[in-house]
């Protein structure tokens, strides 16, 4: 089953807030790339003994949060319950109903909502908490989800050997 369809942004691009999200769907790809055939079980796995919730559904559950989170409830200002207030960040919790599937359907949505929060911003205005600049935020998350694909390249490794892009 491939869900992802990684692709590299134009490189004659325009458009800074298109650039900076084809950036990101092209991270977001990745990520769910590298948990695309585990099994429920290599998924939830937790194979880094001093990190217990370290897992590759954690990951993508905390990129979910982390998205919702800086891009529509910090940027547009959207009345949405945040996924990790809590500590430890609950985020990276798994739950029994948590399997590839269901947690990749739910970034994916996070994926839909985040287009929709961007949509008619640009990149120099302010954020909901007048904080911060779009852009910022977008540099940020991008930043985020890229550490983590870093992160989700070592897990699938350790899971069932696979490397790649």
């Amino acid at each position: 089953m491939t869900i992802h369809h990684r692709r590299w942004p134009a490189e004659d691009a325009t458009g800074e807030l298109r650039l900076s999200q084809e950036f990101l769907q092209f991270l977001r790809h990745t990520a769910v790339g590298k948990v695309d055939g585990l099994s429920p079980e290599l998924a939830a796995a937790a194979p880094i003994a001093t990190s217990p919730r370290t897992t590759a559904l954690g990951v993508i559950k905390h990129l979910t949060a982390v998205e919702r989170h800086w891009i529509s409830i910090v940027g547009a200002g959207a009345a949405l319950p945040s996924l990790w207030e809590g500590s430890p960040d609950p985020s990276w919790n798994l739950t029994a109903a948590d399997s590839p599937r269901t947690v990749i359907a739910a970034y994916q949505a996070e994926w839909e909502r985040s287009t929709c929060a961007l949509a008619g911003l640009s990149p120099d205005g302010l954020s909901a908490d007048g904080e911060r600049t779009i852009r910022w935020i977008l540099a940020h998350v991008t930043q985020e989800t890229a550490r983590h694909v870093g992160h989700l390249d070592l897990l699938r490794e350790l899971a069932d050997g696979e490397v790649g892009e």
